[in-house]
């Protein structure tokens, strides 16, 4: 593969369908623009030709970086060679080499192709080391056996292609943990809120007048109208996100070859994601409360290396709904040095209140400012209190710490409940904070941080005991 080779040409439209997505909004907005038939010159079509020209510019431009990118294999070294108006050259030794990670969108199935990103050791923050929009499928199994390979010796190898004959599953969805993690994700609030971001970029084109004054004439025929087109919104957006979860999350499938985590899954794009063991840096297993009532758990891997921009390589979800009486008899073969099924020691009685008071303050400004505008029936403001007096009782509850060997144990609610399983050797940095509320009730917070897609993830638990934070920290530094 020393041969310069390019890309498919289907990169082309991809680039081209890429540029266009990020100008939606504003080439929406100018064709609409001056759209009267009040037009009697070259000016009134204005917006319009650049918005045109804009396009070609965009296409055309799609072409020349499909043209001018070319990739090689020689010297143990991936070569890359791209750029629009200024060629650049980047040479990514084989041993910098990571993973490779594949993924199949619409645009790559007709014709045989993946999409392959190019992960590598010390990554940047801001996007993979390299990508490769559009090759065979066996062009891009040829690049992953000649980089492993050149990385192995032959005895290696011999061990490896014995490994990748008793590949293991680990994992597969069920149709019926698909559903419910469907209909419990939080996909619906992120659908409504994407609904509204965009719909305030339109301005010029959705007549808002008009649908208010419709909406006006349907509040004056009852409340019960009103509250079932509102039901009704509510639920077809939900019914979105099921689809939008179902599209994303089928077939999810974790196996596990040659020290490697591979972790499958997708319906229109499909995605093959290569995660070493080594760079595991910690396992966190995180409940939603509407799945902890059914006994459901979601686990990630925190891994090192991988893009910041990139939110999935920051967090990987390594069983994406998992009854969490088996998280131990799935993972406990592959992750031998981590002991799950420990017991934590709690906060301590006297920290209750800080969590409590800690909640009221968030919504007491609020329940404050109703009840002065509303008098005297804006006193129901005070119920406002009360959901939050219950969740400071419940990260109360869910605080608490274990140090098992080798293994540091912390686990911490917000609206999730998550629990971190960290090797001592992981741990990039521990702190203790200490305010002066909390000295004066002899309680302290720790807080780790671990090395997780070139950026450091934290994790904090509040108000233990000052002993106990001390009895960490000691462990920590010895």
């Amino acid at each position: 593969m020393s041969n310069h080779k390019r890309l498919h040409p289907i990169t082309a439209i991809s680039n081209f369908l890429n540029e266009l997505k990020q100008l939606i909004v504003p080439l929406l907005i100018s064709f609409f623009i001056g759209r009267g038939d009040n037009k009697e010159g070259f000016w009134d079509y204005t917006p319009q030709i650049i918005m045109t020209l804009i396009i070609v510019y965009v296409l055309i431009s799609g072409i020349v970086k499909w043209l001018r990118f070319t990739y090689r294999l020689e010297e143990d070294e991936l070569r890359i060679e791209y750029g629009l108006f200024v060629k650049k050259k980047r040479y990514i030794p084989f041993e910098r080499i990571q993973s490779l990670d594949y993924s199949e969108g619409i645009l790559h199935r007709p014709f045989g192709l993946v999409k392959v990103k190019i992960e590598t050791a010390g990554n940047s923050l801001k996007e993979a080391e390299a990508e490769l929009t559009a090759i065979k499928k066996k062009d891009a199994e040829e690049i992953q056996k000649i980089i492993n390979g050149a990385k192995k010796t032959p005895e290696k190898l011999k061990k490896v292609t014995e490994e990748f004959s008793s590949t293991k599953i680990i994992y597969r969805i069920t149709n019926r943990e698909m559903f419910i993690m469907a209909s419990t994700s939080g996909g619906a609030g992120a659908v409504f809120s994407a609904l509204i971001a965009f719909s305030t970029q339109l301005d010029e084109i959705i007549p808002y007048q008009k649908i208010f004054n419709e909406l006006g004439h349907i509040i004056q025929s009852g409340v019960f109208i009103v509250s079932l087109l509102v039901f009704i919104c509510l639920l077809l957006v939900w019914l979105f996100s099921i689809i939008v979860t179902l599209l994303k999350y089928n077939d999810f499938t974790t196996k596990f070859a040659d020290n490697n985590l591979i972790i499958t899954r997708g319906l229109l794009e499909k995605r093959q994601t290569s995660i070493p063991l080594h760079r595991i840096q910690a396992i966190r297993i995180t409940e939603n409360p509407l799945r902890q009532l059914w006994g459901y758990a979601t686990v990630y891997i925190e891994s090192a290396g991988g893009s910041v921009t990139d939110a999935e390589s920051m967090n990987v979800i390594l069983l994406p709904m998992v009854k969490k009486s088996r998280i131990n008899y799935l993972i406990s073969d592959i992750f031998s040095d981590y002991q799950l099924d420990v017991p934590l020691k709690k906060a301590p009685n006297r920290a209750k209140n800080r969590y409590i008071i800690r909640e009221i303050c968030k919504i007491l400004p609020i329940s404050v400012i109703v009840t002065i505008l509303f008098w005297p029936f804006g006193l129901l403001g005070v119920l406002l209190l009360l959901p939050m007096i219950l969740f400071g009782i419940l990260r109360y509850r869910a605080a608490g710490w274990n140090i098992e060997g080798k293994q540091f144990v912390m686990r911490y609610r917000g609206f999730l409940k998550h629990t971190i399983y960290i090797r001592k050797n992981r741990i990039q940095s521990l702190g203790i904070r200490e305010s002066w509320l909390q000295r004066k009730r002899n309680l302290a917070s720790i807080v780790s941080t671990v090395k997780s897609s070139g950026a450091g993830k934290t994790s904090k638990v509040r108000h233990l005991d000052a002993k106990d934070v001390e009895t960490i920290y000691l462990w920590f530094k010895n």
